[in-house]
This record gives structure tokens, sequence and C-alpha cells, in this order.
């Protein structure tokens, strides 16, 4: 029986953290360069906090595996919650980042919100380690969220994003069903997360891969079809 094995990123998308954090030797960053210490800690810290969640990871460790001191750590981040929201600031803003690249204003309404459906689902593939952080987020009741408000402010551009789309379809009655855009955020986040956050247990139960290019491109296309209907069935 599959269980689903480990994933692999999805064709022509870039892992904005396993790749880097996969790739990137240890220990390969000179001393004198300051940006690229503090980037190394951060590409570090974001595997052990997935893994090992906020009170499991350990500084020490982290330290160990970056070749760097803890007291060069704590000059950087303060302590180790410090460190943590860094992290998840740094995972919410590459993601928004890559969002904004694809630039959906340019497309029609009906192409946009499908582009958008189909890369959210090929860019969580990608990155399991940032569904890891938010259910270790989740678990904390978003302490370290809610005390960041850089999150919270540029995170506010998915929500803006859609609202264009879906005003766009709804001037060119393309789009015929008002749906809230948040609720819309929230509906593909949901289908798209969960072959990340349950791949695993979904795999052993129904013999489902879900790292199987085949089976991507497969819930690429049902998910996309289930937002869009979502919006365009009167």
């Amino acid at each position: 029986m599959k269980t689903g094995s480990a994933t692999k990123p999805a064709s022509g998308v870039d892992s904005d953290i396993d790749g880097p954090l996969a790739a990137k030797p240890v220990g390969s960053v000179r001393r004198n360069d300051p940006d690229a210490t503090r980037a190394n800690i951060l590409e570090v810290a974001t595997r052990e906090f997935a893994e090992n969640g906020l009170d499991g990871a350990r500084v020490d460790e982290i330290a160990d595996k970056t070749r760097t001191s803890k007291r060069m750590i704590y000059y950087y981040f303060q302590n180790k919650e410090g460190l943590y929201e860094a992290v998840l600031e740094k995972a919410y803003a590459a993601i928004r980042a890559r969002e904004a690249d694809l630039r959906l204003d340019e497309l029609p309404p009906e192409k946009a919100l499908r582009k958008l459906v189909e890369w959210t689902v090929d860019y969580d593939d990608a990155n399991p380690h940032f569904f890891r952080l938010v259910s270790i987020e989740n678990i904390n009741y978003a302490r370290c969220l809610l005390r960041s408000k850089s999150i919270r402010q540029f995170n506010r551009s998915a929500t803006e994003q859609l609202e264009r789309i879906l005003e766009r379809g709804y001037q060119s009655g393309v789009f015929r069903t008002r749906v809230d855009p948040t609720d819309l955020h929230m509906m593909i986040s949901s289908l798209s997360a969960f072959r990340v956050s349950n791949r695993y247990t979904f795999g052993a139960i129904f013999d489902v891969d879900f790292s199987d290019p085949a089976v991507r491109k497969r819930h690429r296309k049902l998910i996309g079809e289930t937002i869009l209907s979502l919006v365009t069935n009167g």
C-alpha cells in the first residue's frame, strides 16, 4: 500500500522553504556576511521548527547546524520565540511575494482565478514545511502571529487580490454568484492545504499518493473547477 512518499516540488514551481534548506550546505556562509548569516539561520530554523514545533526545537541544534553560535542567534533574534516569529514572517512573505509575481490583474477574471487556484496547489505541494508551521501556530493559538503586525499587514494582499478578480468578474458578467473574498480564500486554501496536511493519513487509508504528479494534476483541475463553479453558477 502506498502511504504518500516524500514530497517533491511540483514541476515548474520553486520551493521557497524546502529547496534552499535542502540544497544549501551547512556552514557555507561566511562569518563576515551578516545578511547571509541571518538568512542561513532562518533556513535551518525553518526546518527545525517545522519538524519539532516551537517547544521541541532547540537553539543549540540550530546553532550547530549553521556552524554559528547560540550567542549570535540571540544577537539577531533576541530569543527562540523571536527566531520563530522571524521564520513565520519569512514564510508568509514568500508566498505573498510569489502570488504578486503571477500578475493576475493582467488576465481575464476567469483565467486569473483558475491560475491562482492551480498555482496555490503547486506551491503548497512544493512547500510542505509551510503547513507544518501553520499547524504549529494554530496549536499555539496563533500567539506569535497575533504579535506580528507585519504578517497580518502583508497577508491582506491575498484577499485584496481576490476581491479585484471577483469584482472584475462581476462587472463583466462572467461571475454571477457573490462571494466574500475572505471566504473564497479560505476555500482555496482549505482544498489545497488538505493535500499537504493529510497526505499520509489519507494515503494510508485510501491508497492514494498525493505526491504522484498525475494525482496532483488531477487535483489541480478538480479544485480549480470547484472554485470556478462556485462563482460562475448563478
